[in-house]
Parts: structure tokens; sequence; C-alpha cells
């Protein structure tokens, strides 16, 4: 079967139904949902949240998983309702980035090529390359996932280049020593 309609045009009731019989749905989304919680203008606050407190019940790892995927998202559900501070905003911003770490490296995953990390996105409608999936750090990339823990490329590859030197420069030091 199939729902055949936009999830932010249900009530209340049809939220709860959908999410209890979502394996009956062959087009059924839980990105599309969770995304759809936020934007639902039939909804009041409080149905929003209990919306998405039952769909979290019927969907825990997948939520969690958002913060990998859909770290905006993510964001955005966890605080309705809430009035945050810069630096409340702050520090669930930092919760988000360990939770990332630490799903890459509980789930041994060693690229960070996820979903909104993986398409662009520059945010203007016109752009020929819109939803296009690109390689991380290219130059079309608007964001990258980064870690405190990651270790700095340019400074390796500079250490490295010092390092060759050094051995180029040694012999020469040897011979104006013994020549001396």
């Amino acid at each position: 079967m199939k729902i055949d309609r936009k999830f932010n045009q249900l009530s209340k009731d049809e939220y709860f139904y959908f999410i209890d019989n979502y394996k009956k749905y062959s087009d059924f989304n839980t990105l599309g949902l969770y995304r759809s919680i936020c934007e639902n203008e039939n909804l009041e606050l409080r149905d929003q949240i209990e919306v998405r407190d039952h769909a979290n019940r019927v969907f825990e790892k997948t939520f969690n998983f958002y913060q990998l995927k859909d770290p905006k998202t993510y964001f955005d559900l966890i605080t309705l309702g809430l009035e945050l501070t810069v630096a409340d905003e702050r520090q669930i911003w930092s919760d988000i980035r360990f939770n990332q770490e630490k799903i890459l490296t509980d789930k041994k995953i060693k690229h960070r090529n996820f979903g909104a990390y993986s398409k662009h996105d520059c945010g203007y409608d016109h752009c020929p390359y819109n939803g296009l999936m690109i390689k991380q750090g290219s130059s079309l990339s608007e964001a990258s996932m980064h870690f405190k823990s990651d270790k700095n490329k340019a400074s390796a590859k500079m250490k490295s280049q010092r390092n060759k030197q050094l051995r180029k420069n040694k012999h020469q030091i040897f011979r104006d020593e013994y020549e001396g």
C-alpha cells in the first residue's frame, strides 16, 4: 500500500496511525516523517512534540542516526518548544558533533559522506549543482564533518617535507664538518 499524501499535511491522529502501521506502506519515509513534524502547519506545538515522542519510541535508532545523516533536522526536533540561549545552542551542537564521532567509531565507518554532507546545497534555487552528489572536500561541498580528534593533514605533509629536506641536508652537513 502507499500513503499517497505528504506528511506535512497530516493530522495528529493520522501521524499516529501511519507511524504505528509503517510496515504496511511501501512509500513510508522516516526522514520525511521527521522533517514534516517541524514543517506541518496543521499541528500545534504540543501536538508536534507528541508526534515526535511517539515516532522516537518506534524509530529510536533511526532518529539517533539522524545526528549523523541530517543534523539540522535532528537539532530542530530535539529543540521543539524549548527557548534556547546561544550557549544552549552551542552546547547542543557540541553534543551532536561528539555523538557523530561516537557513531562513526562504533559502526567502524571510515568515510563521512552522509545525508546533508553528501549533496550540494548552496541555498540558491537556480544553482545547477543543487542535489548533486559530491565528494567530501571538493570545491562544491558546502559543509564537512570534522572533529577535534582529526589529524591535520596539511601539517603532516609539511612535516614530511621538512624531514625529507633534513635527510637531504644530512650528507652535506657531514661533508662540511670533514672538510672544515
